[in-house]
């Protein structure tokens, strides 16, 4: 596990991320924090090197999962990327990430649980390690699989974008759904997948980009990229 960190939102931060760079559920931890304004220490957890770190025994010691995110808030710590976000919402309730709406809110949460439950599971990186290593499966298919099940998982999300005509789903501003949302279609790039079926995805995608708190949480700025 490596001992880089770095500190962002501000200065003196009593929250601590361990994550990874190119981490999907860890980027939307990122986004979460920064969106809320939230100073944190960022601690890197390669999942390649030294046969994945997070499978040592220091890390598993303070997440037992052996994954990444885990957040660290004094003597709480909560592992999985929603759970993070939810407790980040109820512990610091402003600026809200979620709807007022009852119902709005089951919306934004339904289409954030298809993308961090049903579409990225398939393509995070010990799904595919164990296609490529145990199952032998050759790069080719291996990508024809991602590509598949990413499509599949996208289709879905761009019709479910259609409530929000156009807007965030905060109206102005992003929150819970665009947190899930930019980290799978950074995932779909990274996987050369044609995302131009998805004009609605496209153009959330790009109402976020530019903001700070996405450009801050983007893997390539982290300390751990390569």
């Amino acid at each position: 596990m490596s001992s880089e960190t770095t500190t962002t939102a501000g200065s003196s931060p009593t929250l601590k991320l361990y994550g990874y760079w190119r981490s999907s559920a860890a980027y939307r931890a990122r986004i979460a924090l920064n969106l809320k304004g939230l100073a944190f220490e960022n601690l890197p957890v390669h999942l390649v090197k030294d046969g994945g770190q997070q499978r040592s025994a220091d890390y598993k010691a303070l997440n037992p999962q052996g994954l990444v995110p885990l957040l660290v808030d004094g003597e709480e710590r909560i592992s999985q990327s929603l759970a993070i976000l939810e407790y980040l919402e109820e512990v610091f309730p402003l600026p809200a990430l979620l709807p007022d709406d009852p119902a709005d809110r089951a919306r934004v949460r339904s289409l954030a649980l298809h993308i961090a439950c049903d579409l990225h599971p398939l393509n995070n990186l010990r799904v595919l390690q164990y296609l490529s290593g145990p199952l032998g499966i050759e790069d080719e298919a291996k990508q024809q699989w991602i590509q598949h099940w990413i499509h599949t998982g996208l289709a879905s999300v761009e019709e479910g974008l259609a409530a929000f005509d156009g807007k965030l789903s905060l109206g102005r501003r992003p929150g819970y759904l665009e947190a899930c949302l930019i980290p799978q279609v950074y995932n779909a790039r990274r996987f050369a997948c044609d995302l131009s079926a998805y004009p609605r995805i496209l153009q959330m995608t790009e109402q976020c980009e530019s903001l700070e708190a996405f450009a801050n949480a983007a893997p390539e700025v982290q300390p751990d990229a390569q």
